[in-house]
C-alpha cells in the first residue's frame, strides 16, 4: 500500500514544489500522472516544467498526445494515465480517493494554503484518507522549510 502526502504550501510555488517532488519521483524509476482539473493550470504546470529550471530537464507531456504512453510524467485532467504511473500529484482539488492509493507508491496533494476552498478539501481529502486507514503524512512550510507536522494510517 502507498502513502499519501499532503504539502500546504504558503511560501513555495506550485510549479516549485511540484518540480522537486516529480524529480525525486524520477530519481526513484516512478511514473507520475500528474492530475488536475483545470487544463489552464495544466498548460501552466508544463511551460514551467519546460522553463524554469535551466540546470535539468524534466521530462513530461500533456496528456492527448501520441506519445503519452511514454511520458514518465503525464499531465492530465483525467482519473487514469495511460503511462503506468505509479504515482499520482494531484493539484488543483483534483479528485482523489483512499481506494486508489493501494496501487500507488505515493499520492501527493499538493494545495495552495492562500485559497480556503483549496485548504477545505485538502482537509476533507486528509479525513477520507485517515478514515479509511491510508498511512498518510501532511508537510507544511510555515516556518519557512518543509516540516512534517502530522501522520495517521499504519
Amino acid at each position: 500500500m502507498g502513502k499519501a502526502m499532503f504539502y500546504h504550501l504558503t511560501h513555495s510555488t506550485l510549479e516549485a514544489t511540484a518540480r522537486t517532488l516529480l524529480l525525486r519521483a524520477l530519481d526513484q524509476g516512478w511514473r507520475v500522472a500528474l492530475r488536475g482539473r483545470d487544463p489552464a493550470v495544466l498548460e501552466r504546470l508544463d511551460m514551467a516544467l519546460w522553463t524554469d529550471d535551466k540546470a535539468g530537464f524534466l521530462p513530461h507531456g500533456l496528456a492527448g498526445g501520441p506519445h503519452d504512453a511514454d511520458q514518465p510524467v503525464l499531465l492530465t485532467t483525467e482519473d487514469h494515465a495511460p503511462n503506468g504511473a505509479c504515482c499520482v500529484m494531484a493539484v488543483d482539488r483534483a479528485p482523489i480517493t483512499p481506494g486508489e492509493v493501494a496501487g500507488l507508491e505515493r499520492l501527493w496533494v499538493l494545495f495552495d494554503g492562500q485559497d480556503e476552498t483549496a485548504v477545505q478539501n485538502a482537509r476533507g481529502d486528509w479525513k477520507a484518507m485517515t478514515t479509511a486507514g491510508v498511512l498518510a503524512e501532511y508537510w507544511s512550510e510555515e516556518g519557512g522549510r518543509w516540516e512534517k507536522k502530522a501522520q495517521s494510517g499504519s
